[in-house]
C-alpha cells in the first residue's frame, strides 16, 4: 500500500513538471510569434505554417491509425481542432489589431476561470471545490498585475475584446472536448487529429487573405529558428504533453496551470526582448503562484446533492 502510494505521488509529480515545460514553451511562443510577425508573416500564416510541421512530425511517429472509433468521436476531434487550433489563434491574433495586448492577454486568461464553471454546468454530478474558485481567483488578481506591470490604462474596443473572449471560451470547451476523448484515445492521436483539423479549419482563413508572404522569408535565420521552435516545441511536443497531463491532473487543475504563462512571457520578454519588470509585475507573479497552489492543495471536486 505504502508503496502504490508514493508510485501515485511520483505519477503526479511528472504530470506537473509535465505541465510546467508546456506553459514554459507557450509562454515563449509569444516572443517567437512577435519575432515572426515582425518579418512581414501573416496571423493565420504562422498557425498554419506551425501546424503543418508539427503534424508532419507527428505522423511519421503516429500513422498506424486513421480514424477514430465512430462518427461522433471523429466530430469531437474536428472540434478541438477548431477550439485548440483555428478558432482559439486566429481569434487571439486577429484581437491583437484591435485592442491592446494587455487586454487580450487578461481576457484569454480567463479561461480556466471558464473551465471551472463549464465543467460544475455541464456534470451535474460534480462541484469545483471552494479552493478551486479561490485559488483561481487570486491567480487571476496576479494575473492582471503581471500583464499591466506599471500601467493600469486599459483602453477598451468592444470588437477586439470579444474576439479574446471567444478564445478563452474555444480553449476551455476543448479542455471539456479533450475530457471525453483522453479515456479511449492515446495522447499521440488526439494531438494528430486535433493538428490536423485545426489546419484544415483553417484553410479558408488563409485563402481569405489578400496577400501572402513569399516562402523566401523562411531563407531568413531569425524565422526559420523561430518557425522551427513554434512547431516542434510549442506545438507537436507541448500539445502531446499537454494532452497527457489533462489526462493525469484533469481539465480544471491543468487548465490553472495557464496563469504561469504571463509570468513566463514577462521574464522571456525581459531577456529577449529588454522589456523592464517592475515591482507590480514580481507582485503578480506572486500571486499567480500563491493561486495555484491554493487551487492545488484545497481545489477537489465534490459531488452534487
Amino acid at each position: 500500500m505504502n508503496s502504490k502510494f508514493k508510485i501515485s505521488q511520483g505519477s503526479l509529480l511528472w504530470y506537473h513538471i509535465g505541465a510546467i515545460l508546456t506553459i514554459t514553451a507557450w509562454g515563449v511562443s509569444f516572443v517567437s510569434t512577435k519575432v515572426l510577425l515582425d518579418h512581414g508573416l501573416q496571423p493565420t500564416e504562422v498557425y498554419v505554417y506551425r501546424t503543418l510541421l508539427a503534424y508532419i512530425l507527428i505522423l511519421c511517429v503516429c500513422h498506424k491509425r486513421i480514424f477514430s472509433n465512430s462518427l461522433r468521436d471523429e466530430l469531437l476531434f474536428v472540434a478541438c481542432g477548431l477550439c485548440a487550433g483555428s478558432l482559439y489563434f486566429i481569434a487571439e491574433n486577429t484581437a491583437l489589431e484591435y485592442t491592446l495586448v494587455s487586454n487580450v492577454s487578461l481576457i484569454v486568461t480567463l479561461s480556466p476561470l471558464i473551465t471551472t464553471l463549464l465543467v460544475g454546468a455541464i456534470y451535474k454530478s460534480e462541484k469545483p471545490g471552494k479552493g478551486v474558485l479561490a485559488g483561481s481567483l487570486v491567480a487571476l488578481i496576479g494575473v492582471g498585475f503581471v500583464i499591466f506591470n506599471s500601467s493600469f490604462v486599459l483602453d477598451v474596443k468592444p470588437l477586439g475584446d470579444l474576439l479574446s473572449l471567444a478564445a478563452a471560451l474555444s480553449w476551455a470547451v476543448y479542455s471539456l472536448v479533450l475530457r471525453k476523448l483522453n479515456a479511449f484515445y492515446s495522447v499521440m492521436f488526439i494531438s494528430r487529429k486535433t493538428f490536423f483539423y485545426g489546419m484544415v479549419t483553417a484553410l479558408p482563413f488563409l485563402f481569405m487573405q489578400s496577400s501572402h508572404t513569399p516562402l523566401t522569408v523562411f531563407m531568413d535565420t531569425d524565422v526559420w529558428t523561430n518557425f522551427v521552435f513554434l512547431g516542434v516545441f510549442c506545438s507537436m511536443l507541448a500539445f502531446i504533453i499537454w494532452a497527457w497531463v489533462n489526462k493525469g491532473l484533469g481539465a480544471i487543475k491543468a487548465n490553472n496551470y495557464l496563469y504561469f504563462q504571463p509570468i513566463v512571457t514577462l521574464v522571456a520578454s525581459a531577456l529577449l526582448l529588454g522589456e523592464k519588470v517592475s515591482l507590480i509585475g514580481y507582485t503578480g507573479c506572486g500571486l499567480i503562484l500563491v493561486g495555484v497552489w491554493v487551487s492545488d492543495r484545497w481545489g477537489g471536486v465534490k459531488p452534487k446533492h
